[in-house]
């Protein structure tokens, strides 16, 4: 017998913001398929001129993409959401803390998600359950891994 599990979409995100939302998905498809080394040079060069996000705009920014595309509200669907977060905020002249890393507890886990005033954004665990093996700050912030 399986468990049935539903996906939870935000339904109160304004329509600019959805279709903002739709602009930034396309392009954050694309860099997931790129590899690591990739996505953060290109996630380094966007970032440049942004000041740090707060939370508030940054989990926005995270239920706007999930609003907009059931890929990225589902359970694998971290890094697109993660990416195109990231690209929202920048639209509005902010930069999330972007990061991939592993779950700490086991069975090892691969995950990818934005971190604003040094947490993660909307993720339902411990700020201690991921380790970063790779970020990408905004610029003046702490250094990248």
């Amino acid at each position: 017998m399986t468990t049935p599990s539903a996906l939870v979409r935000p339904h109160d995100v304004p329509f600019g913001r959805r279709l903002a939302a739709r602009c930034v998905l396309l392009p954050a498809l694309v860099l997931s398929l790129l590899p690591p080394r990739r996505i953060r040079a290109v996630l380094g060069f966007v970032r440049r001129g942004a000041v740090p996000a707060t939370a508030a705009r940054a989990k926005g920014a995270r239920d706007a993409l999930c609003a907009v595309s059931l890929r990225c509200a589902g359970p694998k669907g971290c890094l697109p959401r993660s990416l195109g977060a990231a690209l929202l905020c920048r639209l509005t002249g902010t930069w999330p803390t972007w990061c991939t890393g592993v779950r700490v507890v086991p069975p090892f886990t691969a995950h990818a998600w934005i971190e604003a005033d040094g947490r993660p954004v909307d993720e339902g665990v411990p700020d201690d359950y991921f380790t970063r093996l790779m970020s990408v700050p905004p610029v003046g912030g702490p250094t990248s891994r």
